[in-house]
């Protein structure tokens, strides 16, 4: 029987929820209390406001900037557009970035940044002229920067944003060399990298995998076998969303069974062609009579839908105190930012569902991120120096392999499929898969580990805090802290 929430157990906050995550994490840490303090805390936060000339007037628009930890620098962190972008918000998101990026060893402090906006309502023209404002009051306080903060898409910005920011970083710094560093998520045209706008949804991917090499834990999900065939429902078909959804059912043979999005969501058990799907939404503008599966008005409902795998990918708190009872899936991986309250993730604990969190299942973005970062700092693409020397010397291999089968006389031959892979040098895009695929593995295996190794580690996002402020705080001894 299913009982709502006492009004006595307050729904925390997504700051709330980060800080009551944090120090669940510390309680099992032997830190000196300044430091978990100093770790904890939001090192600062900028509040700009600014003004636009649009449709004849003088428009106000807020943003903000916060930095939660500068163990090292730069600092990283997406900037969102969205009404509800908030001061707590920011630093909530900011705190997370600092887990993560010490989580997958990318050698960035957390930042995030907002403006409280609703994109939709701008022509192109007047957004980039809202874009290039808010980055000219960042800039000239030295919070875009590349050796100071990065900035990179969040909701509601992407790669067109990025390019004008970064336009309005080198107009300003006119001598600055790497100027293209001071942002990443760009275009591939102005200085971006193969493998971007996919990595976090190719992350989340990578994530799966890993935990699929892992039979004690996916025994304590419940789960068996492989991807193939796991049932799956996503939340958000954004960006994320959907990269998500597509490799996990082309590449991993998984079934997406239902999609919830902003006016509703779509289910069928016998699986959702993710492609047709988001041709719908982007000519239709939502879900609403699609017709190759039952729409269903109240997309939340499917949330609670039984499945194998449920992947939250879109906004803050969609998994809470009110629904947590009743949601069915094993397996519940954060593709978003703190999906799952920390209410909520008491109760799945308690019922048995394993979350993989938040702070390593969507650091894709920031891994790639960091990967264009040093590529704008190396002023060259990964693969240029070396491909053709590979091909050259994979060539020398398949030439002696062929003549020594042809002198066997049997009639054997290396097969065109072999030659063709083998002899193909990896390029940006197979490296920048490469180095994700391995960060997400490696950050996997260091905090499944703490969770096997420990009795008093109760799941993975416990783990996973563990693992990352021990870095955090080793970074801060080493300053002298």
């Amino acid at each position: 029987m299913t009982t709502s929430p006492s009004p006595q157990v307050p729904e925390p906050g997504f700051r709330q929820s980060v800080d009551m995550m944090f120090n669940h994490a510390v309680a099992l840490m032997d830190l000196p209390s300044g430091l978990k303090e100093k770790i904890r805390v939001c090192n600062a936060t900028y509040t700009v406001r600014f003004g636009v000339r649009l449709r004849g007037q003088i428009q106000t628009f807020t943003g903000y900037r916060a930095i939660h930890s500068e163990h090292t620098e730069p600092v990283k962190g997406g900037i969102r557009y969205a009404m509800g972008v908030h001061q707590d918000e920011v630093e909530a998101l900011a705190a997370l970035m600092t887990y993560k990026c010490a989580l997958v060893e990318a050698p960035f402090g957390g930042s995030k940044g907002g403006l409280r906006i609703d994109p939709r309502q701008y022509e192109e023209h007047e957004l980039e002229a809202i874009t290039r404002r808010f980055a000219y009051e960042l800039i000239k306080r030295d919070l875009i920067h590349p050796s100071q903060n990065v900035p990179a898409p969040d909701m509601g910005t992407g790669e067109r944003e990025m390019a004008w920011i970064a336009d309005q970083y080198a107009r300003i710094q006119t001598t600055d060399i790497n100027a293209r560093a001071c942002v990443t998520g760009k275009p591939l045209n102005a200085g971006g990298i193969q493998g971007r706008v996919e990595a976090t949804g190719r992350g989340v991917q990578y994530a799966l995998r890993e935990f699929f090499r892992h039979p004690d834990d996916m025994a304590e999900a419940g789960l068996t076998g492989t991807l193939d065939g796991k049932r799956i429902i996503v939340q958000g078909l954004g960006n994320v969303g959907y990269h998500a959804a597509k490799f996990l059912s082309e590449e991993d043979g998984a079934r997406i069974v239902a999609v919830i999005e902003h006016d509703g969501g779509v289910i069928d058990p016998s699986g959702i062609d993710i492609e047709s799907l988001r041709l719908w939404i982007a000519e239709h503008g939502g879900v609403r009579d699609y017709p190759h599966a039952q729409v269903v008005p109240d997309g939340a409902v499917l949330l609670e839908e039984p499945c194998d795998i449920l992947v939250p990918a879109a906004l803050e708190g969609v998994i809470n105190l009110e629904n947590a009872e009743r949601i069915r899936a094993k397996l519940v991986i954060e593709a978003a930012n703190g999906p799952v309250t920390a209410g909520a993730d008491e109760v799945l604990r308690r019922r048995g569902i394993l979350v993989i969190p938040d702070l390593y299942a969507n650091a894709g973005g920031v891994t790639v991120s960091y990967f264009e970062w040093v590529k704008n700092l190396g002023h060259i693409r990964f693969g240029r120096m070396q491909r053709r020397q590979e091909e050259a010397r994979h060539q020398l291999v398949v030439d002696e392999l062929e003549r020594i089968v042809s002198s066997m006389g049997n009639g054997m031959t290396l097969s065109e499929g072999f030659k063709t892979q083998y002899l193909r040098g990896a390029g940006e895009l197979e490296l920048v898969r490469s180095g994700l695929d391995d960060t997400m593995r490696t950050a996997y295996q260091s905090m499944s580990a703490l969770w096997r190794r420990r009795a008093d580690v109760p799941d993975l996002r416990t783990a996973a805090y563990i693992v990352a402020i021990g870095r955090v705080a080793e970074s801060y001894r080493a300053k002298g802290l």
